[in-house]
């Protein structure tokens, strides 16, 4: 039991590890915002969180608990409901008659205590937890599929399936299902929800770290019902099934707003949904973190300096080509400047710098927006993408014609886009004059600090063929040995690999003559390009990635 009633700053204070000014303003902010206190002292660095679980354990003799090495009793956390604990980041983990013991992040907030208490029946032993450790058990023990079980049980079998759309998208169940599932992702760093209908259920799959995983699957009673939720929060037509259909989500989760793009497409059993999550406080927008090698930072710093030109990053969707551009807008934006951008969506809202959203309904497309962006004497202009000849045309005139141009295409390698831009009707000679650069980049997962681990592979390894080392060589590699920091996966986060091609005198000549892509790129190695797979494979024997996952990515045999 916790001894008093003192609070985490007073703690904090007589441990020496905070001071009264400190503390003061933290608490300004908690007034203001009505966040924790404990994630405004984490936020401001004034303190860890090893600080407050030392101080907790040292001054009310709380126990500390890793919850990644425990086996949590079901039955105990089903003394209070999820929502329970999200709200005060706690979870029960055992049961003994008539105590409970709740694993928090705050174990001194006493109206959480309380309020356990009353929901549970129980008398309540607080222990202390990492957020991480308990919002992943939370994720982990309070499943999409419980709150489905209890959805089943509630809604009528009439009303899901003859008439769902009208009867239960506004019944609780549903929309407690929808919003778990938002929170799940969220909280398992998703980047993609996929909600797919198939013969006799309904599968919900998560991308995380660029890789599809299996979360949940429904029953097929459910789908007409989720899916008429999820059309209406996104105001989309939850009468048109024929025909595929985009709209957004605005949710807040954490305090923060969380965007969601939305996308249905019809196929033959059913719609399947595709929901986009950008979450601005998750995306890094600082050109320095983007996993650039030192030599392809300085090539490609020395591209977006130049007043006028166009730079060009490439990759398949997903690779990361947007954060690359608004990181680089970042880098160049100053009160000297003034930036226009034309967006599909825009995605990330950047303070000074002039935004335009894409709306086909009323005319409005990237051909059109860039004719006008060209009238309002601008600097810098970016593109959101360059999806067809009008396009590519304006963009490559208006980099000839004093402007810097940032945009993306879709191609395999940054050769390539030289090639691309002429199938698309552009003029050789224009595309040698304006390009300035092109960047290719893909996204590899990082291997999970935690349990990284050395390993020298097996005489006749695929990664040994890989890298073209002898059997007998000796060399030593990275991975991760999977944990729950991972979800025992080995990997946790991503990280770039690139390749840049600064455009030289040599380039430009191939670019006139149309000469192949396996031309320029073998120009583009003799200057010095790094191609995606060298650098992806530079970064694995630096320990960042894995040479399977460079393989996965970047491997073109």
């Amino acid at each position: 039991m916790v001894k008093g009633r003192k609070r985490l700053g007073d703690l904090l204070i007589e441990a020496g590890i905070l001071t009264q000014e400190k503390l003061d303003k933290a608490l300004g902010i908690q007034k203001k915002t009505g966040e924790r206190l404990g994630k405004i002292l984490l936020n401001l660095g004034y303190v860890s969180e090893n600080d407050m679980i030392e101080a907790l354990e040292l001054q009310l003799g709380i126990p500390h608990v890793v919850l990644a090495d425990m086996t949590i009793d079901k039955s105990a956390a089903a003394s209070i409901p999820v929502a329970i604990a999200e709200r005060y980041q706690a979870i029960p983990i055992k049961k003994d008659g008539k105590r409970l013991t709740v694993a928090m992040v705050d174990p001194t907030n006493f109206y959480a205590i309380d309020d356990i208490r009353m929901v549970s029946g129980c008398e309540v032993d607080p222990v202390i937890a990492t957020e991480r450790d308990v919002m992943r058990s939370i994720s982990r023990t309070y499943g999409v599929s419980d709150l489905v079980e209890k959805a089943v049980n509630k809604l009528r079998p009439e009303d899901a399936q003859a008439n769902a759309e009208v009867q239960t998208v506004e019944d609780a169940p549903i929309i407690a299902i929808v919003n778990s599932i938002f929170s799940q992702a969220i909280r398992e760093r998703a980047s993609d929800i996929h909600i797919e209908p198939q013969d006799k259920n309904l599968r919900v799959r998560f991308r995380i770290d660029g890789v599809l995983k299996e979360m949940s699957v429904f029953t097929r009673d459910l789908y007409a019902a989720m899916i008429s939720r999820i059309k209406i929060m996104a105001n989309m037509d939850i009468a048109e099934r024929r025909v595929p259909q985009d709209g957004r989500i605005k949710i807040k989760e954490d305090g923060r707003e969380i965007d969601i793009r939305v996308s249905t497409l019809p196929t033959i059993i059913g719609e399947k949904v595709v929901m986009r999550i950008l979450d601005k406080k998750a995306v890094i927008l600082d050109i320095n973190r983007l996993g650039f090698s030192s030599s392809n930072i300085s090539i490609y710093k020395n591209l977006y300096i130049q007043s006028f030109g166009m730079i060009l990053v490439t990759g398949p969707t997903g690779s990361g080509k947007s954060t690359t551009l608004y990181s680089t807008l970042g880098e160049v934006n100053t009160p000297e400047k003034n930036i226009i951008t034309v967006e599909d969506p825009v995605e990330y809202r950047m303070e000074g710098i002039n935004q335009v959203q894409v709306n086909h309904k009323a005319g409005l497309d990237f051909a059109s927006a860039l004719r006008s962006i060209l009238r309002q004497d601008p600097n810098i202009v970016m593109l959101g993408e360059i999806r067809d000849g009008e396009t590519a045309d304006i963009a490559i005139r208006a980099a000839l014609t004093g402007h810097l141009v940032l945009s993306t295409l879709h191609t395999n390698d940054a050769p390539g886009a030289i090639t691309r831009l002429i199938d698309m009707g552009v003029e050789s000679f224009l595309v040698a004059s304006a390009v300035l650069g092109i960047l290719a980049q893909r996204l590899v997962r990082v291997i999970c600090p935690e349990c990284k681990e050395t390993y020298v592979p097996e005489p006749d390894s695929i990664e040994r063929t890989f890298l073209g080392v002898k059997p007998d060589e000796r060399i030593v590699l990275y991975r991760g040995k999977g944990c729950s920091n991972c979800n025992h996966s080995g990997y946790r986060g991503r990280m770039s690999i690139h390749e840049v091609m600064p455009i030289n005198t040599e380039i430009r000549e191939l670019t006139n003559r149309r000469a192949s892509t396996d031309e320029i790129r073998a120009a583009a190695v003799k200057i010095g390009m790094t191609s995606l797979q060298a650098d992806g494979i530079n970064k694995a024997l630096q320990g960042f990635t894995t040479i399977r996952e460079v393989m996965r990515v970047a491997y073109t045999g």
